[in-house]
């Protein structure tokens, strides 16, 4: 089974590339992040004409996610129950998995804008409902996965210049803490599982030719449950989208897992 996570930064500008790219790329569930879309405006029709089914919601301008997947999802959630919020950011699926199921959510974490901004207050009271809910699923679960763009760098190895991000937004210990508070419920960063190449990132920025430059940040992450660690067989980032024109600023993250 291969689940990827893909924030792309507007699904209307960005949906030949996601069809080519699951042409070339058929994972089992690929989450999408921004969609940037009316809820009814999901180009729905494009991924059945494929073999795809889709959970999501969506939103104008902003925000927006969606699980795409092979087997049609189960159990659909839209955002954190009991967290009232109107910005979409969150869905969550019941996929097959073997002779079993696991749980796959796709989440577009806030970005903060600025430390101890009201936007940096939201992003930090919204990880905190998320895991107070994560807590909630795990014990309903046995497999679960969170997959999605986090906007937090975990370690200064997934920042291209880390003195200069020093206390900045993506970086900050508060931030970081939030993230490591959904690790400390038995959640495991996949990429982290192995070996990987140094100064790999997921995002960089369109200004000052960041990504030739390699002049990026990983921000984007699969999460597993303790449990489906032991059948995580690789995780990588593939920065191929990311070299297209008109691209995404983010690459995707894909995991395999095998049982």
């Amino acid at each position: 089974m291969q689940l990827a996570t893909w924030n792309v930064n507007s699904l209307k500008v960005r949906l030949p590339q996601v069809l080519d790219w699951l042409s070339a790329n058929p994972v089992d569930a690929l989450c999408l992040q921004e969609l940037k879309l009316d809820h009814d405006k999901f180009p729905l029709e494009a991924f059945t004409e494929i073999g795809y089914h889709a959970a999501w919601t969506g939103q104008k301008t902003y925000n927006g996610v969606a699980v795409i997947s092979r087997q049609p999802g189960e159990h659909i959630v839209r955002n954190i129950p009991g967290f009232e919020d109107p910005q979409q950011r969150i869905v969550a699926v019941t996929l097959p998995f073997g002779d079993r199921s696991i749980r796959v959510i796709c989440a577009y974490c806030p970005n903060g804008q600025a430390v101890d901004s009201e936007k940096y207050i939201y992003k930090l009271s919204w990880f905190k409902a998320l895991e107070n809910w994560l807590a909630q699923e795990k014990s309903a679960h046995d497999f679960i996965t969170i997959l999605g763009d986090y906007n937090i760098a975990p370690a200064d190895e997934d920042v291209h210049d880390p003195a200069k991000w020093v206390g900045q937004i993506l970086v900050s210990p508060p931030e970081r803490a939030a993230l490591n508070a959904l690790l400390e419920l038995d959640f495991h960063d996949a990429f982290r599982l192995f070996d990987q190449p140094p100064k790999s990132f997921s995002w960089w920025d369109y200004r000052m030719n960041g990504f030739k430059r390699n002049a990026g940040m990983r921000i984007d992450h699969v999460l597993l449950s303790g449990s489906l660690v032991p059948y995580c067989t690789a995780c990588v980032i593939d920065k191929g989208p990311r070299a297209l024109e008109q691209p995404s600023d983010h690459a995707p993250v894909i995991a395999t897992l095998k049982l």
